[in-house]
């Protein structure tokens, strides 16, 4: 099997290893410790006072991967921290340079394993701290208590530089962790992990944040004790608020020497994993999103756009992936439309993209409760919408993240017309859906989930529109899987990879394609409804060249919608996989 990390020798000063403290987790360590060792990574064990049976398997393990994997064994339990402190001392002494913490109970990605020490071979002086992208099983206790850390570690360090504190899941730089270790005593159970890293970043080690998947397992065992547990976070935070004052003055003249060039935003997105789109969890509460629809629904539009602001000023502050995206994108549209004299991006006009987004979503709410109708939107050149309509054959029809392509399907749905159908993927934005099936019942009856665009989905699709239905689906997100095909097209002046999936499927239905673009001005809405083409055709030998140039075609229609609604494209992530501009 070839690792998937390739190890560095010492004398190239990289040699990391993977630090786990395990303590009565005999379910998931083998399959962890077997995952590590196959991607080529030396394995240090730090078995805390165990069970019988949990020695049993680590002895197992020794044996098994012997040469790959070292055990040390702690004569009594000494919590998380303890454990950890010791285990970092140990592969310090051991030659190690950096060392990647893992816990035994499963929660943690090893897929990121690989990308996590390739950025501390990148940054070899920095902590890469991992910031957790949580799925369903996250208990929300858990979720919501630690907003608390988050802000007292803000406090505590007088910067956003550290996003999470509390995930475990992180590369140390031996050297400094060891500097740090050898004049404090870290707090010996959960609280260590965002000790040692409050006190890394008053020593001035940089912090990179990288965003990755962590689960709760079903079953999973916790050592996490509420009273106990929680009274010495509180008593570490009072330590470290304490520690912060006389800190102070040297923290916040190390902010204001920082060159603009190395903004922390900047610096911690450019390491952020490629986390695909459809992987990245759905942010915000349920509760929270029906609220909003309650304040809609009593008080009107305007009041719950209000009660937006405070809500995105907090994403704009709290997501840096989308943030980075959002600057990387204005700067893109600033050097390739000089004409319409952009300014530099700044966090103000992120706050405003991200604001217009929520507009947005709060717009498709509104929508489907009537509160939006067919006066709120004006059509431009409906002659061609018409003729469209009074064909009997079915139609594709390819939209984007450019404004709000859900509008055109409510009103649709209000005005009894139901021919037209959403294909959506269904890993993504289920608890918004359900705040949308609530507002109307009909929002589900033209949506058609798909998890990927197979030959089963497009012999169904092809039924549809032999029956003169309309499909319409975006062109400016890759496909929801790993193996998804993409084709290069020039867009705001980079190339950029946009999904073969619609082009293709417009071949395989032989329909008319359109362009549906649905933007906001200052009081309504505009539609912009455009023959793409008669029919799409991909011929066997000419296949790769004709999708580019659908592509491009696809590609300078959005770039041009852009420029004429600046601040209305809507994918927070690395469109375009490369290095932002200047």
């Amino acid at each position: 099997m070839t690792p998937d990390f390739t190890p560095v020798s010492p004398g190239h000063g990289f040699v990391p290893c993977v630090l786990i403290p395990v303590y009565n987790h005999p379910m998931h360590i083998r399959r962890i410790v077997d995952t590590l060792v196959a991607k080529g990574i030396p394995v240090l064990l730090i078995d805390d006072g165990s069970d019988a049976p949990t020695r049993a398997v680590l002895e197992a393990i020794l044996v098994t991967h012997a040469g790959a994997v070292t055990l040390e064994r702690l004569p009594q339990n000494l919590g998380k921290g303890g454990a950890v402190t010791h285990g970092l001392l140990r592969a310090h002494a051991l030659g190690y340079t950096h060392a990647l913490q893992v816990d035994a109970d499963g929660q943690h990605d090893l897929a990121d394993v690989p990308v996590f020490l390739d950025a501390a071979l990148a940054y070899p002086d920095a902590v890469i701290c991992g910031t957790p992208l949580y799925d369903a099983s996250v208990p929300k206790g858990r979720l919501y208590g630690r907003y608390i850390t988050h802000f007292w570690v803000w406090v505590e360090t007088l910067s956003f530089d550290i996003v999470d504190s509390m995930c475990g899941f992180r590369v140390y730089p031996l050297k400094a962790t060891s500097a740090v270790l050898s004049r404090h005593r870290p707090p010996a159970r959960m609280a260590f992990d965002t000790d040692i890293l409050v006190r890394l970043h008053w020593r001035g080690v940089a912090i990179h944040n990288m965003r990755t998947r962590v689960v709760y397992p079903e079953n999973g065992i916790s050592h996490f004790k509420m009273v106990g547990d929680n009274i010495g976070i509180s008593l570490m935070h009072t330590r470290l608020v304490l520690g912060m004052i006389p800190r102070a003055p040297a923290l916040i003249w190390r902010k204001l020497r920082r060159p603009a060039t190395q903004d922390a935003t900047a610096k911690r997105a450019s390491l952020d994993v490629d986390v695909a789109w459809w992987r990245r969890p759905e942010r915000g509460s349920l509760l929270g999103m029906r609220l909003l629809a309650i304040a809609c629904r009593c008080f009107g539009l305007g009041a719950a756009r209000a009660c937006l602001v405070p809500v995105v000023a907090y994403f704009a502050l709290k997501d840096v992936t989308a943030r980075a995206a959002s600057r990387d994108y204005q700067q893109r549209l600033r050097n390739a439309a000089p004409e319409i004299s952009l300014p530099r991006p700044t966090f103000w006009h992120t706050f405003r993209h991200l604001q217009a987004f929520a507009n947005a979503a709060l717009d498709k709410f509104a929508a489907w409760s009537g509160l939006l109708g067919e006066r709120h939107v004006q059509i431009e050149d409906p002659a061609i919408l018409d003729n469209a309509a009074s064909d009997s054959r079915g139609a594709l029809v390819i939209g984007s993240h450019l404004g709000n392509l859900e509008m055109t399907r409510a009103l649709a749905r209000s005005r009894g017309i139901d021919r037209i159908h959403a294909v959506v993927y269904t890993r993504h934005a289920q608890r918004f859906r359900s705040v949308l099936h609530g507002a109307n019942r009909d929002f589900a009856d033209n949506l058609i989930e798909v998890d990927d665009i197979g030959p089963a989905t497009a012999i169904m699709l092809r039924e549809r529109v032999d029956r003169g239905d309309w499909l319409v689906i975006v062109g400016d997100r890759v496909p929801s899987n790993d193996e998804g095909r993409t084709v290069q097209a020039s867009f705001l002046g980079a190339p950029a990879p946009f999904a073969q999936g619609p082009f293709i499927l417009a071949a395989l239905l032989e329909c008319p394609v359109y362009l549906l673009f649905c933007l906001r001005d200052k009081t309504s809405y505009r539609l912009y409804f455009e023959r793409f083409a008669d029919i799409v055709e991909l011929p066997r030998g000419n296949r790769e060249n004709a999708l580019r140039i659908y592509a491009e075609r696809y590609a300078h229609r959005l770039e041009y919608y852009c420029r004429r609604y600046p601040m209305q494209w809507f994918n927070f992530f690395d469109f375009w996989r490369g290095k932002s501009p200047q």
